[in-house]
């Protein structure tokens, strides 16, 4: 598993503040890696992990999600101050980034002789008959890094820091392997639908990944989405063609606490025992979060989404979580990035908490 590899010191400034408590009072670069692997050492006891997912090759024409998970850990340094203790205290690790080849997508999309080219460069120090069988391009390595953690603690939660929404799919993909199908829902805070089953000849990027996760979930009504207002189509289109069930962002506004009342009375007739939140940024109103590829107007306030996520923790297990599209450069303002940042890093702690059963600390 490999950190990301551009911006490095700023990259070895974040782990520095992450390994503080590790360092044993050096913190030159040997040590700061040899934390990380001992991190990786603690996954067999720990609950729940982080993992950074710093890829924006699955999005639109504008691009900046790359920088989400450096943005979001920044806000969470930056507002607890004892951050990493708090991780700590609830069994969580941050396992770093999964390495990105910043022209690759999916293993799927590539030939042979490229998967070969880029496996060579990545592994180098790996026997070929081994390095043939390893993930070279970003969706495929965060799949197999989560299927690893799975193999070492089926139990563990995993919380994803995106990049872009198509970062939700590998997870998808290892709790499918993990659980029986139709055994868990997705509820999906976001204002487009990404229920494409391709898009223009590419089968997994942001606006594809709620099609191949429903089809995985065995459809009926495990696909929840909440804020849709960016579409196509009506909500009849998706609900009665794909079997998804969708609050679309104007019942949200017109009347919150029965939305969230409807939400809560679905995900609880539903036969399954877990949900993955997946929380795309623009599923909150552009006035809170315009720093991603696609800011929407009309869409859900802060605390709709903080008590959506509550509501869900109590009524069924969080078994994943995830926090994607937050693109930094792309906040018309420095403080319109930083407010972005901010916001998303309150909704991933949120979600740790509700995920993990205990009330966030102040």
């Amino acid at each position: 598993m490999f950190l990301l590899s551009t911006g490095r010191a700023e990259q070895i400034a974040v782990q520095k503040r992450l390994y503080a408590g590790e360092l044993s009072g050096t913190d030159d670069e040997a040590a700061i890696h040899g934390a990380f692997v001992a991190r990786l050492h603690r996954l067999a006891e720990a609950r729940a992990f982080l993992i950074g997912a710093p890829s924006d090759i699955g999005a639109g024409y504008r691009r900046g999600a790359n920088l989400g998970p450096w943005g979001i850990r920044q806000a969470l340094l930056a507002e607890r101050h004892d951050w990493p203790s708090e991780l700590a205290a609830l069994g969580v690790l941050d396992i770093g980034d999964v390495f990105v080849v910043p022209q690759l997508l999916h293993d799927d999309t590539l030939s042979e002789s490229q998967r070969a080219a880029s496996a060579a460069a990545l592994y180098p120090q790996v026997d070929p008959e081994l390095r043939r069988t390893l993930p070279v391009s970003p969706l495929s390595i965060l799949e197999r890094a989560i299927d690893l953690a799975f193999a070492i603690n089926p139990g563990l939660v995993p919380f994803v820091m995106g990049g872009d929404h198509s970062n939700a799919w590998p997870v998808m993909a290892a709790l499918g392997k993990l659980r029986p199908k139709g055994s868990f829902a997705v509820v999906q805070p976001d204002a487009h639908t990404d229920l494409l089953s391709e898009r223009l000849g590419i089968k997994y990027c942001f606006a594809t990944w709620s099609y191949h996760a429903n089809e995985l979930m065995g459809r009926g009504g495990r696909m929840v989405q909440v804020g849709i207002r960016a579409t196509r189509y009506d909500r009849g289109h998706w609900e009665s063609t794909l079997g998804v069930r969708q609050f679309w962002a104007d019942e949200c506004r017109r009347d919150p606490a029965a939305a969230l009342d409807a939400i809560e009375a679905h995900v609880r007739s539903l036969p399954v025992d877990g949900v993955y939140f997946s929380n795309d940024i623009d599923g909150t109103d552009d006035s809170w979060a315009s720093a991603t590829g696609t800011p929407e107007a009309g869409g859900l306030e802060p605390w709709f989404v903080l008590e959506l996520i509550r509501r869900i923790g109590r009524i069924t297990k969080i078994i994943a979580g995830d926090v994607m599209e937050v693109a930094p450069p792309l906040g018309p303002t420095p403080a319109d990035a930083d407010r972005t940042c901010k916001l998303a890093a309150s909704y991933l702690r949120e979600t740790i908490y509700a995920a993990l059963g205990a009330p966030p600390p102040p």
